[in-house]
């Protein structure tokens, strides 16, 4: 197996377990009948009822619905990204990795061969399918990796990787001090999982044991967070 393969597998197996839970979670909403049924398990967390926008791209095409509109990044401080200039991804002029909820304004989407000396934290294929985008008030442009071709096989992870709408509209009902801790890339006492990972990003390892009752280890571009939680709230924060 070549390298590209055992990078490329492994990464689009678990964004494809990520679009498939999406995609089961919205048919499900679709379903009157799952409401009003006699349920005695237990009461669903109101983040569980957040339904997101997907559109499932199959192919390079269906991404040009992005051009021209604004997304969330959602993977935070997972995917590296680089200055794109003359039409040209700057392979060369790594700008870093994009942190939580960045807001991009998509410009256009290409496709290019990466280097193999490059590791952009995507599987490599023939060629990488890039959204070019600008920041908030900045016109500068940068390329991040959204999929990838490999002998006519195709595959895309925006889903998984942006939110379509403003995260702040979505969980419009979180409070105000935990929303001001996310903007500041901040982890606080109170936060849950979710909260945190849209703080800190969604590099973590997990100590034993359950979600929500925990410890867990973030790392955020280089920045180690060791948050225990209790009921899904963080009761110690540290730092280093």
């Amino acid at each position: 197996m070549k390298t590209w393969q055992k990078v490329l597998i492994p990464t689009l197996i678990t964004l494809a377990i990520g679009v498939i839970y999406l995609f089961s979670v919205w048919k499900q909403r679709q379903n009157p009948g799952v409401i009003g049924q006699n349920d005695t398990s237990q009461p669903v967390a109101k983040d569980d009822l957040v339904v997101m926008r997907a559109f499932f791209p199959a192919h390079i095409e269906d991404l040009q619905r992005l051009v021209g509109t604004t997304v969330w990044m959602k993977n935070g401080y997972t995917i590296s990204y680089f200055f794109y200039a003359g039409g040209t991804v700057q392979f060369g002029k790594q700008a870093g990795v994009v942190p939580s909820l960045e807001r991009l304004e998509v410009k256009k989407i290409v496709k290019a061969a990466v280097p193999s000396k490059v590791d952009d934290g995507v599987g490599y294929g023939d060629h990488q399918v890039f959204a070019i985008f600008t920041l908030p008030g900045n016109t500068v442009l940068y390329a991040l990796p959204v999929g990838t071709m490999q002998d006519g096989e195709e595959g895309y992870y925006t889903d998984a990787l942006f939110f379509y709408d403003d995260p702040h509209t979505i969980y419009n009902y979180w409070p105000k001090g935990v929303w001001t801790a996310i903007d500041a890339h901040q982890v606080i006492p109170g936060m849950s999982e979710l909260e945190t990972r849209m703080a800190v990003g969604q590099k973590m390892q997990g100590g034993g044991g359950s979600k929500g009752d925990r410890s867990a280890t973030y790392d955020q571009a280089g920045k180690q967070w060791t948050v225990t939680f209790a009921n899904d709230k963080a009761t110690a924060v540290k730092t280093q």
